[in-house]
């Protein structure tokens, strides 16, 4: 039978999870059946002899094909289709029905793929979820279910999980609510776990907590699938995040748990409250914050200035902006500041103008980035006041940094740092044609979605994508190796500092601060044996260290392989 070939440790440890993990009737399971199971499926890969023991013979045409025949009659059809809505799914599909087949066609280019599994593409598909909904995926835990949460998620047939990803729905990407649809995103987010840095998918699972909607639009649908009912809050809602947190602690002890998407002022809470309990992590506080320092350290090898010389003017102030400030600083501090003197170098701006001390409506997250300056309404004044040496948007509104902003900052830096990060590209804050056009080619760019190359005075730019796959599907295989305990900052420090290590000065002089997406896989596994050695270091681990952290890691990564390859 067919099952997704996994390399197979020669290192004897219990952080080997049960990669293989099939249904109680795997052995049985014959026919249909067995083209119907996306593990086991292999489709016209099945050999002769295959067919006849599995009895699938007759059930498909007689021509066996080998896996990168399959893979090249994916690529011919994903060429037919008209729009990359279309190709999103149609490999949604092809995972339902040929898990092998979908990664090592995904693993297979992955600066191709990864747009269409995930941003910006996964953004319209969220935003259609209801309409286009074929198949189900993960598990959906609504508030109605409460005080059963444990009995709907132990429904999942496989028992080793490792890794959840779970959203609420209300702030996807940079399009708000969008309630159950919002599944794409975890959905999304572990397909790049396993194709960017090995984690087995067997041991990953995608959830929807599902507290209702405030998008109206959604609940005057009549094909909008999750509970139609004004989203809970307070008291109620940290009760049912409770419940989930214990149930999923309760069932596989050893997950690590992603929260992914939640509005600000659910999303700080929940982290404050079960990061030092619990292996666990925000993607769009902790990992954004990662891959935004991991561009800066990346910035500062064009550049040559210091870490610590450094002042960051955030266009937003949500927990996105107040994340990667705060790691600015942490890093600031591991390099001789003060904790102090490091977040006074980290200023925001939000639509009421900049975050200063004299302001009465700021939330406690924001508040150790509130400095003393006078009330500034004005985005140029504040950079002229206050001369960052980088500007970095998370504000999710597109066009804030025009081009009296770009030429501000060329004004002050000789290499502005322009940092546009709003997802999707529909939101960026500018693009990589203006960023560039405006500082004479002078900007250190990077964006949160994909731009192509620029071409400007005879020389063409490689703008760089801040994009946290550079850093969650690493930490990910590092926590999966080490068995950690927990999830710390240092530890994004240290996946930051892996990832800009690896860009060589070509790429540098080409103007990309990141690895190239095409060579991610080879990226994360360093990244992750950096962060895992980090975590044997601390005492995090819950394993013995091998004598080859990196080794290791190679040897435990996915590999989308049939049986007999």
């Amino acid at each position: 039978m067919a099952t997704a070939k996994k390399t197979s440790s020669k290192t004897k440890s219990s952080s080997k999870p049960a990669t293989k993990a099939k249904p109680k009737s795997a052995t049985a399971t014959r026919g249909l059946n067995i083209l119907h199971d996306p593990v086991l499926n292999r489709g016209t890969a099945f050999t002769v002899e295959q067919r006849q023991a599995a009895g699938v013979e007759g059930l498909l045409p007689v021509g066996v094909d080998t896996l990168e025949l399959q893979m090249a009659r994916v690529h011919t059809q994903l060429d037919m289709l008209d729009s990359d809505l279309q190709r999103y799914l149609y490999l949604m599909d092809l995972q339902s029905r040929n898990q092998t087949l979908f990664y090592a066609v995904i693993m297979s280019d992955p600066a191709r793929f990864m747009p269409l599994v995930y941003t910006p593409t996964v953004g319209e598909a969220c935003q259609k979820y209801d309409h286009i909904f074929r198949a189900s995926r993960g598990i959906y835990l609504p508030i109605s279910a409460k005080g059963r949460l444990k009995e709907l998620l132990a429904n999942w047939p496989v028992k080793d999980i490792r890794f959840i990803v779970a959203t609420d729905g209300e702030r996807i990407l940079g399009l708000g609510d969008l309630g159950v649809g919002g599944m794409g995103i975890p959905v999304g987010k572990l397909a790049l776990y396993t194709a960017v840095a090995g984690v087995p998918p067997a041991v990953t699972l995608p959830i929807t907590l599902d507290v209702g909607t405030n998008n109206q639009d959604l609940l005057n649908d009549p094909l909008y699938l999750g509970l139609r009912q004004p989203r809970v809050r307070g008291k109620e809602y940290d009760a049912f995040i409770a419940e989930f947190v214990d149930a999923v602690q309760s069932l596989y002890p050893k997950c690590c748990l992603q929260w992914e998407d939640f509005a600000n002022f659910n999303a700080v809470p929940i982290l404050n409250t079960y990061k030092d309990k619990i292996c666990t992590y925000n993607d769009d506080i902790q990992g954004t914050a990662g891959v935004a320092l991991a561009g800066i350290y990346g910035a500062l090898r064009i550049s040559g200035g210091k870490l610590t010389d450094q002042r960051f003017l955030f266009m937003g102030a949500g927990s996105a902006a107040t994340g990667i400030a705060e790691l600015i600083s942490e890093a600031m501090v591991m390099e001789g500041l003060t904790i102090e003197q490091a977040r006074a170098r980290n200023w925001l701006f939000d639509i009421n103008g900049l975050v200063e001390s004299s302001r009465k409506d700021l939330a406690d997250f924001q508040k150790p980035f509130a400095h003393k300056h006078a009330p500034c309404k004005s985005f140029i004044d504040a950079i002229n006041d206050i001369k960052p040496t980088g500007i970095v948007g998370v504000s999710t509104v597109p066009k804030l940094f025009n081009q009296q902003v770009i030429e501000a900052m060329s004004r002050i830096n000789a290499r502005p740092i322009i940092f546009p990060y709003s997802n999707p590209t529909s939101r960026s804050e500018c693009t990589a044609q203006e960023a560039y056009q405006w500082s004479d080619g002078n900007a250190i760019f990077a964006s949160g979605s994909p731009f192509d190359p620029v071409k400007f005075k005879h020389k063409t730019f490689v703008p760089g994508q801040g994009n946290n796959v550079y850093i969650f599907p690493a930490m990910g295989m590092a926590v999966l190796a080490t068995e950690a305990t927990r999830v710390t900052e240092q530890m994004f420090i240290v996946a930051a500092k892996a990832v800009a290590e690896q860009v060589t000065q070509e790429e540098l002089d080409s103007g990309l601060i990141y690895p190239p997406q095409s060579q991610i896989l080879t990226a994360s596994l360093h990244t992750a044996a950096r962060i895992a050695d980090y975590i044997f270091e601390q005492g995090l681990a819950r394993v013995k260290k091998p004598k080859d952290v990196e080794a290791h890691i190679r040897e435990m990564a996915y590999k989308p392989m049939y049986d007999n390859q």
